[in-house]
């Protein structure tokens, strides 16, 4: 019997959520829906300009989210980052183990805590403006190989491919993993990650990858392919397990070369942020519980439904114990 449901990895992040008009996106021409990298300096000027509304603060970054939600399902898991000793990195180790995760890190005294500035417009749409700061010295030797070892799966984001080491520290958690009869789930986190990434991001899942978590334009970039089953069958090659999320349709699962469409549950959003992070924790609750692909995906539109409906990528109402209700029929 393992310890841990999942073992993550990831940019440890603090979220600074804010809920604003479409205008200021366009006053300051940022490109709407997708994450952009941008320095401290830059990304502080724009908080400044941003003094006059509200911020919510959440731990968080991709794989911070997807912990959290797998431990508000019921599962157990541990999450290694890196923060540092300032006021942000206090409340990130703070707040997350309150979530219910072990938090994995090795604080240093240099530099600052990774930021993640989330600007959410009234159709739901968030546009992400991340400094990742400390985060990007993530190296190996960071690394708990003991509690890794302790996990039925590793679960490891994308957004680790923009430094050397914590790229390396990736492609060292999904080594061991291997070695160790570890499942490998990887999600593709981003089109942003995938264009700039593809091949290494190929190489990878076909050499480590069990399970693969992913949305359609991030299929497309990575595939190529304009069309769901298309792009599909391409990642059907690459691993045994995919899932595909597609918005209000639910979620694609092919395993084995056989595909399937999931329904989702009809909501009106209030906020996507996590919604993908939220999915990839339902389906790891649901495979390290005994369900089937499909049940697990099923769970997993359930939560991300769930989280949709909340600002910010945390939820506020507890789902451990409700997959028997949710989930009746499958």
């Amino acid at each position: 019997m393992k310890k841990y449901d999942v073992f993550g990895v990831g940019n440890a992040l603090v979220d600074i959520i804010v809920f604003l008009e479409d205008q200021f996106l366009q006053a300051k021409k940022l490109q709407k829906g997708i994450m952009t990298l941008m320095d401290e300096s830059t990304q502080g000027s724009l908080l400044s300009d941003l003094h006059e509304y509200k911020k919510n603060l959440r731990s968080g970054g991709s794989a911070a989210n997807t912990m959290i939600a797998l431990a508000n399902s019921g599962g157990t898991g541990c999450y290694t980052g890196k923060v540092s000793h300032d006021t942000y990195g206090e409340f990130y180790k703070k707040d997350i183990e309150e979530a219910g995760i072990v938090f994995e890190t090795k604080p240093d005294k240099e530099g600052h805590t990774g930021t993640c500035l989330i600007l959410t417009t009234p159709d739901a749409e968030r546009t992400m403006l991340t400094s990742l700061g400390i985060s990007i010295t993530l190296k190996p030797e960071d690394i708990d190989q003991e509690r890794l070892k302790a996990s039925q799966f590793v679960y490891v984001e994308g957004y680790l491919w923009d430094g050397v080491t914590t790229k390396a520290a990736s492609e060292l958690t999904m080594k061991l993993a291997k070695e160790n009869g570890v499942k490998v789930s990887f999600t593709y986190s981003d089109p942003f990650c995938v264009n700039r990434a593809k091949e290494e991001f190929i190489k990878l899942t076909k050499e480590y990858v069990d399970v693969v978590f992913c949305n359609l334009e991030e299929a497309y970039a990575l595939t190529g392919k304009t069309s769901p089953i298309e792009a599909l069958e391409v990642l059907g090659t690459l691993a045994p397990l995919c899932f595909m999320t597609a918005g209000r349709e639910g979620s694609y699962v092919i395993e084995n070369g056989k595909h399937s469409l999931v329904p989702g549950f009809p909501v009106k959003p209030l906020d996507t942020t996590g919604a993908g992070d939220s999915f990839a924790a339902g389906v790891l609750y649901g495979l390290t519980h005994g369900y089937s692909p499909e049940k697990s995906a099923r769970w997993g539109n359930y939560v991300a439904s769930r989280v949709v409906q909340e600002v910010g990528p945390r939820l506020t109402v507890k789902l451990m114990g409700r997959q028997d209700e949710i989930l009746t029929g499958m």
